[in-house]
C-alpha cells in the first residue's frame, strides 16, 4: 500500500485530499501543527477540524509536528517513509502574511527548506508535491493565465510561493526526486475558517450582516469549489504525468466578486449588499487556464459557481442543527 504524508494536513483542502486517498486504498498521514492565525475569539477551528475528518478519522495517522523543527519533522518522516510528500503547510492567507512577515518567513520559507531537507531521511521517495498559489502571478497581463504567465508577485505571500517553487526545484533535482507543482486560487466552501473574502461573505449573510463589496465588486476571481480543487491534487500527485510539472488547479472561469454575492443573495434576499472603496491591497486576477490540468490529469472541475455555493450554504446549514 502506497503511503502519502501531508504536512499541512489537516487544512481545508488537505483534508479534503485526504478523505480521497483514503478512499482510493493509500494510507494517510497527517502531520500539523493544529494551530489558527484567525482571532481565536471568532474562529471555530476546533469544530471545524471535527467536522472535516468526520467521515474518515479513524482511518488517518494524526502526527502533531510543526515545520519550524526540522528534526521532529525528519524523525517522523523516517518512522513513516511515506512514498509521497504533499506540502501544504503556510501562513493562513496572503493578508496574515503581510501583517506577520517574520513568521510568514519562517513558514513558508525556512520550513520548506527544513521540509526538503528532512526529504533526506526517505528512503524511496517517488514524488515531493508543493502547493503555490496564483499569488504568484500578481496583477495579471492577460486571462485566462496559463502557467507561463510572467511572475510578479504582488505580496509576500506571493513572492514566498514564488520562491517555494524554485526551492522546490532545486532541492528535488540534487535530491533525485520528482516534483509536482500546483497553483490553486480562490478555494471556497464549507470548512473554510481563514478569512477569505467567499466565506466572509457566506457568513455575513447567514448572520444577516451587510456583504461588502469593495470598488463595486468588479475584481474577477477564479472561484473553485474545495472538491474540485481536491481532485486535481489528488490526479497530480497519482498519476505518472505529473511528476515534474507545474499546473494550474482552478474552475477556469473568472467571475466577478459581485457575482458571487448576487448568488448568496438569492438565498438570503434580505442581505444587504454595501459598497465601498476598492481594497488596493490586492492584486487583479481573472480566470486561470487549467488546459494544462485537462490534458495532462484529465482534471475536470464538476462545480460551476453557482453549484458550489449552493452545496457551501446546504453544508452550513446541516453543521448548524
Amino acid at each position: 500500500m502506497k503511503k502519502v504524508f501531508l504536512i499541512g494536513g489537516a487544512g481545508f483542502i488537505g483534508s479534503r485530499l485526504s478523505k480521497l486517498l483514503v478512499d482510493a486504498g493509500y494510507e494517510v498521514v497527517i502531520y500539523d501543527a493544529f494551530v489558527n492565525f484567525i482571532d481565536p475569539f471568532v474562529s471555530d477551528y476546533q469544530d471545524m477540524l471535527r467536522w472535516r475528518f468526520r467521515e474518515h478519522r479513524g482511518q488517518v495517522i494524526m502526527e502533531r509536528g510543526d515545520i519550524r523543527y526540522q528534526r521532529h519533522l525528519a524523525r517522523a518522516l523516517e518512522k513513516h517513509q511515506p512514498h509521497i510528500v504533499v506540502h501544504f503547510a503556510a501562513t493562513a492567507s496572503a493578508k496574515e502574511s503581510s501583517l506577520y512577515p517574520e513568521e510568514a518567513a519562517a513558514i513558508n520559507s525556512d520550513g520548506l527548506v527544513n521540509t526538503l531537507e528532512a526529504l533526506r531521511a526517505l528512503e524511496h521517495p517517488e514524488r515531493f508535491v508543493f502547493t503555490s498559489s496564483s499569488f504568484i502571478y500578481g496583477n495579471f497581463q492577460y486571462a485566462p493565465a496559463d502557467e507561463n504567465h510572467p511572475q510578479n508577485p504582488f505580496d509576500i505571500y506571493g513572492a514566498s510561493k514564488l520562491s517555494g517553487e524554485l526551492l522546490t526545484k532545486t532541492y528535488c533535482a540534487e535530491l533525485g526526486i520528482p516534483y509536482t507543482i500546483i497553483r490553486p486560487t480562490a478555494v471556497y466552501g464549507f470548512g473554510d475558517i481563514n478569512q477569505r473574502v467567499s466565506q466572509i461573505m457566506i457568513e455575513n449573510a447567514f448572520h444577516r450582516r451587510p456583504i461588502i463589496l469593495h470598488g463595486g465588486g468588479v475584481s474577477k476571481i477564479d472561484f473553485t469549489y474545495v472538491d474540485d480543487t481536491a481532485q486535481g491534487f489528488f490526479l497530480a500527485l497519482t498519476k505518472p504525468e505529473g511528476a515534474n510539472e507545474t499546473f494550474n488547479i482552478a474552475r477556469g472561469e473568472g467571475r466577478a466578486i459581485r457575482e458571487y454575492a448576487e448568488i448568496v443573495k438569492q438565498y438570503f434576499p434580505n442581505v444587504e449588499l454595501k459598497y465601498e472603496e476598492a481594497d488596493m491591497t490586492r492584486p487583479e486576477r481573472g480566470a486561470l487556464d487549467i488546459t494544462k490540468a485537462r490534458n495532462m490529469l484529465g482534471f475536470a472541475p464538476k462545480y460551476s459557481l453557482e453549484d458550489g455555493i449552493k452545496k457551501y450554504i446546504e453544508d452550513y446549514k446541516a453543521f448548524c442543527q
